[in-house]
């Protein structure tokens, strides 16, 4: 019996080694709008794979900027579809290997309750003293509340109250903290049980900006990480996108 017993725990000994030997590290540049399902997702994609998802978050213009000039990401998730195809274009992606893993919806938001009304008509009003926005050359989210503004025909009245973020990430912060009384953000950022978890709200209606379809892709440093590939692999199965529906994101 004694021997049996130090067979089977050298056997699951062996085993251990072996999942260990196979597991590998990605790192992952993610768009900070995707920050919450992102963190939940590397959570059970470690455990389902046993591989480890090391994620830094920000802005997708900063994160290309950094990418071209030999920053160590095995996998890009963007805010949008137009940054990885360039990368894509300029050979440094795995041939393949992108595509549209969530399709993001802005909204403009308030900390206070009731502060902004079901049609956006706060906007029309005026009646605030900031309005933050995320910076619309570095973050996709930041072009499309700039379109929406336009085509609201609002723009140019509410320039000079607009308080620009890096990203999508600092301009919550902005509205979270009171230093602007509103703003756009993603809608993954306040939402939660399909409805918009406090203060108040305006999802803005799509037609009013152009689609924020967000593209994931393996760079060319993660081109032999079977974890990047792995990771991928796992953002288009049904869990992955269960979660990633239920911060408010289409697919």
């Amino acid at each position: 019996m004694k021997k049996i017993s130090c067979a089977f725990i050298a056997g699951l000994l062996s085993l251990g080694l072996s999942a260990s030997a196979f597991a590998e590290e990605v790192q992952v540049a993610v768009a900070a709008n995707f920050t919450a399902p992102m963190k939940a997702i590397a959570t059970d994609f470690e455990k389902a794979s046993g591989h480890k998802v090391v994620a830094t978050f920000g802005a997708t213009g900063k994160f290309y900027a950094q990418i071209v000039n030999g920053a160590p990401f095995d996998v890009f998730l963007a805010a949008d579809d137009e940054t990885p195809a360039r990368l894509e274009k300029e050979s440094g992606t795995v041939a393949g290997s992108r595509f549209t893993y969530a399709i993001g919806k802005l909204v403009l938001w308030s900390a206070k309750p009731d502060f902004v009304d079901a049609r956006g008509e706060v906007l029309k009003k005026m009646a605030f003293a900031h309005l933050a926005l995320a910076n619309p050359k570095l973050a996709p989210y930041g072009l499309a509340a700039e379109e929406a503004m336009k085509k609201l025909g609002v723009h140019d009245a509410l320039q000079a109250k607009f308080v620009q973020g890096d990203s999508i990430g600092q301009t919550f912060s902005f509205i979270s903290t009171g230093n602007a009384e509103l703003g756009f953000v993603a809608l993954s950022q306040v939402y939660e049980a399909g409805k918009i978890k406090s203060g108040s709200g305006w999802i803005v209606p799509a037609n009013l900006h152009s689609p924020i379809r967000q593209d994931a892709v393996i760079l060319s440093k993660g081109k032999d990480n079977k974890a990047a590939a792995a990771l991928l692999d796992y953002l288009k199965s049904e869990p992955a996108k269960a979660l990633i529906r239920s911060y408010g994101y289409a697919l």
